[in-house]
Formats: structure tokens, sequence, C-alpha cells
């Protein structure tokens, strides 16, 4: 949907279009939640007291 509604902005030049792009892209960042890598910055060593 994103790819055909750039198509139309691009040929256009329609706001419209544009802003249903933004809108396009914040739902779908809302879905997928925040990227997250799975590392920690935290590590734990036993051997330090």
């Amino acid at each position: 949907m994103l790819d055909l509604s750039w198509k139309v902005f691009t040929n256009t030049g329609n706001l419209d279009t544009y802003l249903l792009i933004k809108e396009l892209e914040r739902d779908s960042e809302a879905e997928n939640g925040p990227e997250d890598t799975g590392t920690s910055d935290l590590t734990f060593d036993s051997t330090s007291q």
C-alpha cells in the first residue's frame, strides 16, 4: 500500500496522498512496536565483589 501511495504522490504531488503515507507509516510502526536488538549493555561478573 505504501508503494502505491508513494507512486500516486510522486505523479500528482497531492498533499492528501502524502499525509496518507505518513499515517500508514505511523500505523505500521505502532503495530511493530519499538525495535529491540535483544542485547543488553549490562554484564555480570561473578568474580568481582
